[in-house]
Formats: structure tokens, sequence, C-alpha cells
């Protein structure tokens, strides 16, 4: 069945003309699942809203930390802090829910049936909440910078790096993660695990260098850990030479690969029984 010459799964009209490439299926998928995201109010305010208030929540549990003794700046912080509570709360959570919720409804087994690519498959849905949480995290660290006085990153080239390969990171730890999730409903469960999981061993709730120097040293390697340092340095300028970034950036590629490999073998594209 071809996209251009049927209404899609989604239930939306494809485009005119026709779509044969991935990048024409990615777009086509791209613009319904936009579509979608944008009509549901309850969407709009889990990925918009909810993330916003939680980071200003972590200012509380920030203030208990001796930040100026580990090094730290609050507005830094706080930073990095909404880079990896946006990845998490606006594009992990809901989109596992979304994968499960299209697998029920054998949606996703009705796109593998046409030309639609496995990949385009699964990264067309995490569009809308990709999209959301990069606005979030402007608008957020914008905001921050403004209020603490810290101006524009030292090398926003790192910034741009940690949060592009962040999201590429945690769609395919959701798309993972969906293999433990049999309903819709259990779906919430895993997602607060996986959360809760990511938030604790990424520093991002809890700055690294306010743990016992082995206890860091071993979470520096933990899957979204990278974010928090590539933004935080790209932030300070701190600890932003080449050896350092490259550690980063290969930790994620690491843990994306493992994952991309993991959720190929695992994930499940028809409901459980």
């Amino acid at each position: 069945m071809s996209i251009s010459s049927s209404p899609t799964p989604l239930g939306l009209p494809a485009p005119c003309g026709s779509v044969t490439t991935a990048s024409g299926h990615f777009a086509a998928l791209s613009r319904a699942e936009l579509a979608l995201f944008w009509r549901s109010k309850s969407n709009l305010f889990n990925v918009l809203v909810i993330p916003a208030m939680i980071v200003m929540g972590t200012t509380t549990i920030m203030k208990q930390f001796d930040l100026t003794g580990a090094g730290l700046a609050m507005g830094q912080v706080m930073i990095s802090t909404s880079a990896g509570v946006v990845l998490v709360m606006a594009l992990y959570a809901p989109l596992i829910g979304t994968y499960v919720l299209r697998r029920e409804e054998h949606v996703l087994k009705r796109l593998r049936t046409g030309e639609v690519g496995d990949v385009v498959i699964l990264a067309a849905p995490a569009v809308p909440m990709a999209l959301a949480a990069l606005v979030q995290f402007a608008l957020i660290s914008g905001a921050v910078a403004a209020v603490a006085g810290l101006g524009l990153p030292a090398a926003p080239h790192l910034v741009v790096l940690g949060i592009v390969l962040g999201t590429v990171l945690t769609t395919a730890v959701a798309a993972l993660s969906t293999a433990a999730a049999r309903t819709a409903e259990s779906a919430q469960g895993i997602s607060t695990i996986g959360f809760l999981l990511l938030l604790l061993t990424s520093g991002t709730l809890v700055p690294l260098e306010t743990l016992p120097p082995a206890f860091g040293a071993v979470l520096r390697y933990f899957p979204l850990t990278p974010v928090i340092e590539l933004v935080r340095a790209g932030w300070s300028g701190r600890d932003a030479d080449p050896s350092h970034a490259l550690t980063c950036v290969a930790v994620l590629l690491a843990w994306t690969l493992l994952c991309t490999w993991a959720a190929r073998r695992r994930f499940r594209w028809e409901p459980r029984t």
C-alpha cells in the first residue's frame, strides 16, 4: 500500500504525488504526527508545561547541595538540568506511550506492510516531541541565562551537539523500553521507572561533582550524562577541551548504537498476547 495513493494509517490524507523515498515517507509521516500532536490538548500540557514546572521545582533541590564548593554556579547547573529534564519528560516518557498505543492499534503493523522502512516508522512519532523539547530547552536556557546574567554560551557548538545527540539517544531508549510494556497502561509505569533512572544517574537532579569521586566517575559513562556535561561545558566554557568533548560524544554514540541494536531486536510491532 502506497502512502501516496491511500489514506495514511494515522487517519490523515497523504500528500499528492508519488512518495517512494525514505525522506518522502518521513516527511509525510512527520506532518501527520505533528497534526495529531497539536490536536491533543493533553499532549500540549504534558509535553510543554510539565517539564517546565519540573525544571522550576529542581531549583529547590539544587539549593541543598554545596554547588560553590564543587566549583559550580547555579545558573549553569540549571541550564544543564533543563536539558536532561526536557529530553526525558518531553520526549522519552510520552514517546513510549505513543509507540505502545500505535502498536496496540495495529498502526505500526499496517505501516510496515507498505514501503515505509522501520527506522522511518519509529522516527516520525518522535518529531513533534523532539521539536517541543528543543524549543523548551531554548526558552528555559535563555530565561535562566538572562536571570543569572550568564550571557551566551561560550561554546555553543557543544550545546547543540549535546542536545541533538541526546535527542537521538533518547528516542532509541524509548523504542527499547517499549519491549517491557504489554499495554498502554503498563507503558506509564515503564516510562516512570525509565525517566527516574535517566534523571538520577546523569547528574540532572544530583550534580556528579557533589557525589563521592569514585561514584561520580562511574556515572559519567551512563547514557544521559554526556548530554549534561556537553551542555554545561558549552555554556561555561570550562572543560570545553577537545578530549573531554570527544569522550562525551563517544559515550553518547556508543549508547545510541547499543540501544538502537537492542531496539531492533526487541521492539514488538504487534500487540503482545
